[in-house]
């Protein structure tokens, strides 16, 4: 894996991938402090407590941007629809969703599939901003007033992500023209040393520092025996560098934050403006780019004993994919048929590594909650990427419901069916808080392992991947767990017993988002103030009468 090193010229911060970084082991997420990481036990817990344990199979929803379903770590585990005929055209099992074998993908359509998006705060902005571009605050009602204030939130947001993406591009365009010249500047004294490379370090260039800058790059290339050994090499891979770089601001202009842009109306051809509609969509459940929900799946359920790649957390899990999130921000709409449709069709857990800042349609997110909460189902959500304080900050969805609170109703009601996942990092002390997470002191409940975890990607790959989204999935496995051995346990109780059996971490760590320069205890920051364990989850588990009717414990 590589890290970022950082460039730094007179207009701008250029990151570039080159060097090793010293990376945990492929598998820490499942070990324990005996063994030098805070993982969650997964390894000793079934050889000391699950071995020879009858178990029943679960069904695992992933609401995501797809999966590999014949990944060769997935394709063991995935779950199959029992009532469908596989691409016969037709719908076997009268659900609506024709041939969802995998699963059913509500951003795809009869003309293909949504692959980028565009960001919610756009979304907002553009449908709001004929109605308060030019509106009065002091002519509006209570209602208007609150809409107006989400707009305001929303149009500083993309008017200033615009700003300050076009201001980047005209900085990349700057810092490339200056590093080619200071780089041939370069070529032109290499007499000096012979033309070796090696003696870069002594080439007398003093006085000039865009041609210190460069030659300190090459300094740093030359050390890696993957890295540029001649300044024509340097030069062709700062070029592909910088045009990534460019790529990406370029996307946040052209889709992201571009009120303008609608993929959705030609692809999907749903009615958009009714939020019950339910039957939309197609059955390509992988989609155009799987890597994060491949990568999800894996940590949950990844096939075990098969002697390739890694190992899920959950050994009588199912994978059930249920595509939602584009490259850009999901839709409340498509979210809430997701849980449906995986509530409806047999899930026991569903996990969603995905969120946003702002909710267009959350009335209709929090009516599907509920209806997973009605059905006995536990919902894992990741916290977010943002190094936020969730107290004062939005991560939607939310595990609040929308409503007016009373005299007798302060807070809105909360989902008992939902755990709130940040970001724990393979590292000790006050490093081991992922730096980017989101925390709160009551809306996180638990953190877990997310940072440099190995899982599958798609197309018989695999890789480290870092953030909540990571960690939501470990916590989603564990669930999966305690649901496939302790049948009887309810949803409610799962969460319960995930929060109770967390490891209590009575150390102060660095804030998310301040690199150690602020320290607070770690449980500040979120509800249980520890981390998921699956041996601890067990062991109580065991002690605990599930309040659920089942006829039997075997699979």
């Amino acid at each position: 894996m590589m890290k970022k090193i950082l460039l730094t010229a007179p207009l701008f911060a250029m990151s570039i991938a080159l060097f090793s970084q010293q990376s945990p082991s492929k598998d820490w997420h499942h070990l324990d402090k005996t063994q030098g990481y805070q993982g969650i036990s997964t390894f000793q817990t079934y050889e000391k407590l699950l071995k020879n344990k009858p178990a029943r199979s679960v069904v695992v929803a992933v609401i995501d941007s797809g999966v590999d379903y014949l990944h060769e770590d997935l394709q063991p585990v995935m779950w199959m629809n029992p009532n469908e005929i596989p691409e016969n055209g037709k719908d076997d099992d009268g659900n609506g969703y024709v041939d969802d074998i995998y699963g059913w993908n509500f951003i795809g359509g009869p003309n293909g599939n949504v692959s980028v998006d565009s960001y919610e705060a756009t979304r907002v902005y553009g449908a709001l901003k004929y109605k308060y571009d030019n509106a009065d605050p002091n002519k509006l009602n209570k209602s208007q007033k609150e809409e107006y204030a989400t707009f305001l939130r929303a149009k500083t947001e993309v008017e200033s992500q615009r700003s300050k993406a076009q201001a980047q591009l005209d900085q990349m365009m700057t810092f490339e023209e200056s590093i080619m010249g200071s780089l041939d500047g370069i070529a032109s004294k290499m007499d000096q040393i012979d033309g070796d490379m090696q003696r870069i370090g002594e080439l007398d260039v003093e006085g000039d520092p865009g041609m210190v800058m460069a030659k300190n790059i090459l300094k740093q290339f030359i050390q890696e025996p993957d890295g540029p050994q001649s300044i024509a090499e340097a030069k062709e891979f700062l070029k592909s560098a910088l045009e990534s770089d460019r790529e990406d601001v370029r996307k946040r202009l052209e889709f992201a934050y571009n009120p303008d842009f609608d993929p959705r109306s030609t692809i999907v051809l749903d009615n958009y403006a009714n939020s019950n509609e339910r039957i939309y969509g197609n059955s390509d459940v992988k989609g155009p780019d799987s890597s994060h929900g491949t990568h999800v799946a894996g940590i949950i359920a990844a096939a075990v004993g098969n002697q390739i790649g890694m190992d899920g957390v959950a050994r009588h899990a199912k994978i059930m994919s249920v595509r939602a999130v584009p490259d850009g921000d999901e839709r409340d709409k498509d979210v809430a048929n997701a849980i449906r449709y995986a509530v409806d069709n047999g899930a026991s857990v569903i996990n969603m590594s995905f969120g946003k800042g702002f909710s267009w349609d959350k009335k209709v997110v929090d009516d599907a909650v509920k209806y997973a909460e009605k059905n006995d189902v536990l919902l894992v959500h990741a916290a977010g990427n943002s190094s936020l304080d969730l107290e004062s900050n939005f991560n939607y969805p939310t595990a609040q419901y929308e409503g007016k609170t009373s005299f007798f109703c302060r807070k809105p009601k909360k989902a008992k069916n939902w755990l709130e996942v940040g970001a724990l990092s393979y590292k000790p002390g006050k490093d081991m808080v992922a730096n980017f997470s989101n925390y709160a002191s009551t809306k996180v409940d638990i953190f877990a392992p997310g940072v440099q975890i190995f899982a599958t990607l798609p197309e018989n790959s695999y890789g480290p991947l870092s953030g909540t989204s990571m960690a939501a999935p470990v916590v989603a496995g564990v669930a999966a767990t305690l649901r496939s051995y302790y049948p009887a346990l309810t949803a409610e109780q799962v969460k319960e017993i995930i929060m109770a059996s967390a490891v209590v971490i009575n150390e102060e760590v660095a804030k998310p988002g301040t690199r150690g320069k602020e320290i607070v205890p770690f449980k500040s920051l979120s509800v249980s103030g520890g981390v998921v364990n699956l041996e601890q989850a067990i062991m109580l588990a065991e002690k605990t009468k599930g309040k659920k009717k089942v006829k039997n414990q075997l699979p």
